[in-house]
């Protein structure tokens, strides 16, 4: 199947003509922000002739963002190099692991709607049982559309333990199960969501699924997620019956850079993470037992 896969000139000429405005007001814009861009670059930008590359056109690509009324992250998401033809799927992959498996994996369910759906918030709710294993993972997203027709989400999971069983994805709220691509080898799933209708452009979903393991369960010593793209609000709550011996808060940025830093558990022994307007980038906890 040949899947639609939005790139920087396609978001970028959408955005366009969804604002309304002509090349030259938008030059004028990015002018009184102190960005000389000239009208053959956007242009060439938006028609795919060319794409921003040095450090003071993906500055600029910020500024573009904000005349053009999008989320933060909406055109530089897609700027990162391509690989395999795919740039959706190429940035999809740049937070995990073999980005290759990932992107071969990713292939087998329908990713075209990814770059359409903002994330306003996301909550995730990781459950660590007494023997130190995974129990569960449930995920809550709020996610609204920028065009007609996002029909449905897809989780990506990776297992550090390949020689685990995979868990069971399960839909609890405004969705059900579409295609489930596995690959226990690589300790890979990835699944579809799909949500109850098509959404219409402007309109949000609430979706809530779990991951469930089964005994015995593996052993737990981390929780992050990946993000592709921005998200307004993101929360992470890990839930310990067993008291690790250390737990700290792990963020890498975009840019690879990693920071990680000590944190306490709660009186009912829990870690919770609160970022506000992140990503791209992956937010988590680790511990040691």
């Amino acid at each position: 199947m040949s899947l639609a896969m939005p790139d920087f000139a396609s978001t970028l000429r959408d955005a366009v003509v969804a604002r309304g405005l002509s090349l030259e007001r938008i030059r004028d814009h990015l002018a009184r922000r102190g960005v000389s861009i000239s009208l053959a670059t956007l242009s060439y930008w938006q028609t795919g002739r060319s794409r921003p590359e040095r450090r003071a056109s993906l500055a600029a690509v910020t500024h573009l963002e904000e005349v053009l009324d999008l989320e933060a992250g909406a055109l530089s998401a897609l700027l990162a190099p391509a690989s395999r033809g795919s740039r959706l799927q190429s940035s999809i992959s740049a937070f995990w692991p073999m980005p290759a498996v990932i992107e071969d994996v990713v292939g087998g369910v329908d990713t075209r709607w990814d770059s359409r759906l903002t994330r306003i918030s996301q909550h995730d709710r990781v459950t660590v049982g007494p023997e130190r294993g995974e129990r569960s993972f449930v995920s809550r997203q709020v996610l609204r559309a920028e065009e007609d027709g996002p029909d449905r989400w897809v989780v990506i999971l990776h297992l550090d333990e390949h020689d685990r069983a995979l868990p069971v994805i399960r839909p609890l709220h405004n969705c059900r199960i579409g295609r489930v691509v596995t690959r226990p080898s690589d300790g890979l799933l990835v699944a579809e969501l799909l949500f109850r209708a098509p959404l219409r452009r402007g309109q949000t979903v609430i979706t809530e699924h779990e991951l469930v393991n089964q005994a015995p369960y593996p052993l737990a010593t981390n929780y992050s997620r990946k993000f592709r793209r921005p998200v307004h609000e993101y929360v992470l709550e890990v839930t310990f019956d067993a008291v690790p011996r250390t737990c700290r808060r792990v963020v890498q940025d975009a840019d690879g850079a990693r920071q990680s830093f000590g944190v306490q558990l709660d009186e009912g022994g829990s870690v919770l993470g609160v970022a506000l307007k992140f990503g791209p980038g992956c937010y988590g906890f680790e511990w040691t037992w």
